[in-house]
């Protein structure tokens, strides 16, 4: 790959929800939807824990239509946040910003598009 090629950061991620949506309202009245993702690509390989968020009209649906246990699609960039704990240890964690789709049977939710604020709200 050449110096001078196009960085990409796109990630997609097919799993299951392991707790509900939890919706929260941030300090400039926009909505953040916090999800927990496991994925398992191997078999008799323990699942991949990722943090995901949603924003918006995204985020509302979210909390309105998923619940723990789901199979979601989300679509999104990868995020890095380094920060110190109150007892002052030095913290990290990579997450998704990004967009979920879901659907299938018995599902009447809406299929929302929103772009998305950045990582700051995360």
């Amino acid at each position: 790959m050449s110096a001078s090629a196009p960085a990409v950061n796109n990630v997609i991620l097919v799993g299951h929800l392991t707790a509900d949506p939890v919706l929260k309202e941030l300090a400039d009245d926009r909505k953040v939807c916090a999800l927990r993702l496991a994925v398992n690509d191997q078999k008799g390989q323990p699942p991949l824990y990722i943090d995901v968020a949603t924003f918006g009209s995204q985020a509302e649906a979210c909390a309105n239509y998923l619940a723990k246990g789901r199979a979601i699609a989300v679509t999104g960039r990868l995020i890095y946040r380094e920060w110190e704990d109150d007892s002052g240890n030095r913290r990290s964690r990579h997450h998704v910003i990004g967009r979920v789709q879901f659907g299938g049977r018995n599902d009447d939710s809406p299929s929302t598009e929103e772009d998305d604020p950045g990582e700051e709200a995360a």
